[in-house]
């Protein structure tokens, strides 16, 4: 296969994970509870547990098509050491800035999944020096082992948590709120550096595969992506290991949403293998894609950070207007530190699932030229910063 040119299949599966992102952003602004009793509230947030872990494992494998690219291991780890400290540099600054509307910085910081993407490509940078097997055995090995940390006892949890390493402990695994200083922000981890280390090196590894002949290529997807499947089936059934929310546990829920209902802070192995089987059995299906919609969709998946720039801001700017055409006003908790860390008020803020899908159709559709543009521009004559964004 050649290996400078772009793969359409990993354009368009990476192209519906960002589409589908924007549905839970648009839920952040618009009340809806992460998940719930009611089917439609469960499989709104439900469906976009594929974002993160396709977009992570995707960044491994683009890694690896650009190292075959460049041809060389040290200019590839210097790209992903200076890309990695830029995205994590955009996550504290730019992007928290989209999410709150507000530069109330000494209040709130917010370790999201940029952030994570951020340190993972640092980590990476090291990991590219190994043999191919050796990193996919390496990011497996991160995926399947690390919930052996459920089987901690509560005492030895809480005392890593407390310990003198503690903020190292919330970054690399448990997440939660990190106190810099006695008067510095708070910021508060929604995702740690594992496994998701591990799901990176894995499509980092999964990119050899992508450079087989497509007929080779697609039998192999095809393999990975049931494997996963009927892991994940076998180990949720069993309900022994692999997840730390058990669910045969009685709930307000019924049966079969507590069965799917996987923990993704820190993703589990279950989650992680519910997400990433489907995703990647996907591929040799997206290849075929090559009509209008499939290229529509393909444009989001070749430029996804700037997409993703961009979005959020469009998406609080939507449900300010969404406030200001209902309310009269502009509710002062769309400028909240953060509103993904703080329920709406008692006050009726909530917009229905409608509103919800119609405001997410329209800020989509709105993204699609600027995205296009961005696309053609860094294809046929791109800036040398767009090989970070």
């Amino acid at each position: 296969m050649q290996t400078d040119r772009r793969i359409h299949s990993i354009d368009v599966t990476r192209g519906v994970v960002m589409v589908l992102m924007a549905i839970d952003h648009v839920r952040v602004y618009a009340g809806v509870p992460p998940g719930g009793p009611r089917p439609g509230v469960f499989f709104t947030r439900w469906i976009t547990n594929f974002v993160a872990p396709a977009f992570a494992f995707f960044a491994g494998t683009s890694a690896y098509l650009l190292g075959r690219r460049m041809g060389d291991r040290k200019a590839l780890s210097r790209y992903l050491v200076s890309r990695g400290l830029i995205l994590v540099l955009l996550e504290l600054t730019v992007i928290r800035v989209a999410w709150t509307f507000n530069f109330d910085f000494g209040e709130y910081l917010l370790a999201g999944v940029i952030w994570m993407l951020g340190w993972c490509m640092v980590l990476l940078a090291a990991l590219v020096w190994l043999p191919i097997p050796a990193i996919g055995a390496f990011g497996v090995a991160v995926i399947g082992v690390h919930n052996v940390m459920d089987f901690l006892s509560p005492a030895a949890g809480k005392a890593l948590q407390e310990s003198s390493l503690s903020w190292l402990w919330q970054i690399l695994y448990f997440g939660g709120p990190i106190q810099a200083g006695h008067n510095g922000p708070t910021r508060t981890g929604l995702y740690s550096i594992v496994p998701w280390i591990g799901v990176m090196a894995a499509g980092y590894a999964f990119g050899a595969v992508m450079t087989l002949e497509p007929h080779r290529r697609n039998r192999i997807c095809v393999a990975l992506g049931v494997a996963a499947i009927v892991l994940f089936l076998a180990l949720r059934t069993l309900d022994v290991y692999g997840d730390s929310r058990h669910w045969h546990m009685p709930g307000p829920a019924p049966a079969v949403l507590r069965f799917i209902n996987t923990s993704k802070y820190p993703a589990s192995l279950q989650f992680l293998l519910m997400t990433l089987g489907p995703t990647i059995l996907l591929l040799p299906l997206a290849e075929r894609a090559r009509g209008k919609i499939g290229e529509i969709v393909a444009i989001f998946g070749r430029v996804p950070m700037f997409y993703y720039l961009l979005h959020i801001p469009a998406i609080h700017f939507a449900a300010v207007i969404v406030s200001l055409v209902r309310e009269g006003r502009v509710d002062p908790w769309l400028f909240a530190n953060h509103p993904m860390m703080n329920p709406p008020p008692p006050d009726g803020y909530t917009w229905s699932l409608a509103l919800l899908y119609a405001v997410f159709f329209v800020v989509v559709a709105v993204l699609y030229l600027p995205c296009r543009w961005y696309a053609r521009r860094k294809a046929t004559n791109p800036a040398a910063w767009m090989r970070y964004i």
